[in-house]
């Protein structure tokens, strides 16, 4: 028998347990159980339509040519665009957490906006920003001498229009995680480096980076799984085109599933996804062991003392 506090604490959480299962447990393991079927239209009307398929559509997925270049668009944007919103979030957290900076509440404010708004607007606005004709961006290139470019309509550029979109709509929630890390470092350590006589790029090498390793990992993993589910932007501002260059995993999934309704084959995409995000988010705990925050030599004597 349980003690009566541990069953006290089962019966507090037994609510959000029952929800979790039933709205994300349940759901899950019918959409892998789906992934082994044809689930499709037909079955949909008549499930004696429905056929178990085994790996059939693990197997077509992986001779399916959508499904790479879905996969190499999506690698790409994350592998690139991810790098990037980190660098912005981390240089936007200096700069508020510099002590020469003003407003720092309002610019915090003004950060966090664009996470909190709706990303369907988001990137509809965006759309019209990088219209060829009427486009702001197009309008201020042509100050410069600069003629339009097609941004969402040339292969070339529409994956990084997308890219610069995403920066801008997520760095605001990295910062404040980079800000939270950055406060939390001992001032100590700034002050023994100053002593030191180490300059600005000497103190952030030697103590803000490795004071901020586990920030990095947490920041790089939360990055790193919410941008191999994009869909929302290629889904609004260019249904996956021109030429499939910008079709991501998700998009794709969306398409089979409720577009042409092999829904079947839908679900197995999703696993497959699923696979290649717990496979890059399982390295966490790995890189948390190298990610330990170590005492900087700087910090091996008082403020006071000189080594």
């Amino acid at each position: 028998m349980l003690p009566e506090r541990s069953r006290a604490g089962w019966v507090l959480v037994a609510p959000a347990l029952a929800a979790i299962g039933l709205f994300f447990a349940v759901p899950v393991l019918a959409a892998l159980a789906l992934s082994f079927t044809d689930f499709d239209i037909y079955a949909l009307a008549d499930l004696d339509r429905l056929r178990v398929v085994g790996l059939a559509n693990y197997q077509r997925l992986l001779h399916d040519p959508r499904f790479w270049i879905a996969l190499r668009n999506t690698s790409y944007f994350v592998f690139v665009g991810g790098p990037l919103s980190v660098a912005v979030s981390l240089g936007a957290a200096l700069t508020l957490d510099a002590r020469t900076a003003r407003w720092k509440p309002f610019f915090r404010t003004v950060f966090v906006l664009p996470v909190v708004t709706t990303l369907v607007a988001v990137a509809v606005v965006w759309r019209y920003l990088y219209h060829p004709r009427v486009g702001l961006l197009n309008h201020v290139l042509g100050w410069v001498g600069v003629p339009p470019v097609d941004w969402l309509g040339d292969p070339r550029f529409a994956m990084p229009a997308i890219i610069v979109l995403a920066i801008w709509k997520n760095f605001g929630f990295n910062t404040l995680i980079f800000l939270a890390g950055l406060q939390a470092i001992p001032p100590r350590l700034f002050e023994a480096a100053r002593l030191d006589g180490a300059g600005a790029w000497q103190t952030f090498r030697a103590v803000t980076l490795p004071m901020l390793a586990p920030t990095f990992v947490l920041v790089a993993v939360l990055t790193l799984a919410g941008y191999f589910q994009l869909f929302a932007e290629p889904y609004v501002m260019t249904q996956g085109g021109p030429g499939s260059s910008t079709l991501s995993v998700v998009l794709l999934m969306y398409e089979q599933g409720f577009r042409w309704w092999n829904l079947g084959y839908a679900a197995a995409v999703a696993f497959v996804l699923f696979a290649i995000i717990v496979a890059f988010t399982g390295l966490d705990r790995l890189a948390r062991r190298f990610a330990a925050p170590r005492q900087p030599a700087v910090a091996q004597h008082g403020p006071g003392e000189r080594s």
